[in-house]
């Protein structure tokens, strides 16, 4: 049984060794010579202005995680896209009834305000 994995087991053997190489060269013949502008917290030309701790607006993450959502709940559409003439006429109803979902969460955000900035 073994002998069926022997490909996979091998290609990530020489993946490992590879990246692990790849590593070990870079760590040996990379130039190692830090100056003060390298070793500076910021390397954009100027001092820090503010602490690093600074509270963001939490409509910054709501947005993001909404754009996440909705983009990935779209490309459930690539896969269905593609077998659509063999799964027939059920599929087509759960497909509708996924967007009608994903279209009253999108109308319930946007009621909501969510995707307003100001």
């Amino acid at each position: 049984m073994l002998a069926e994995y022997w490909p996979v087991l091998l290609f990530i053997g020489i993946a490992s060794g590879l990246g692990l190489a790849l590593l070990v060269i870079g760590m040996l013949v990379g130039p190692r010579r830090p100056d003060s502008e390298k070793l500076a917290p910021y390397e954009c030309g100027f001092e820090a202005f503010e602490d690093a701790r600074m509270q963001f607006d939490v409509r910054y993450y709501l947005l993001a995680i909404l754009f996440i959502i909705f983009d990935l709940e779209i490309a459930f559409l690539f896969p269905w896209a593609v077998v659509f003439q063999h799964i027939g006429i059920i599929a087509l109803i759960e497909m509708a009834l996924f967007l009608l979902l994903l279209v009253i969460g999108f109308a319930y955000v946007w009621k909501k305000g969510a995707l307003e900035w100001e």
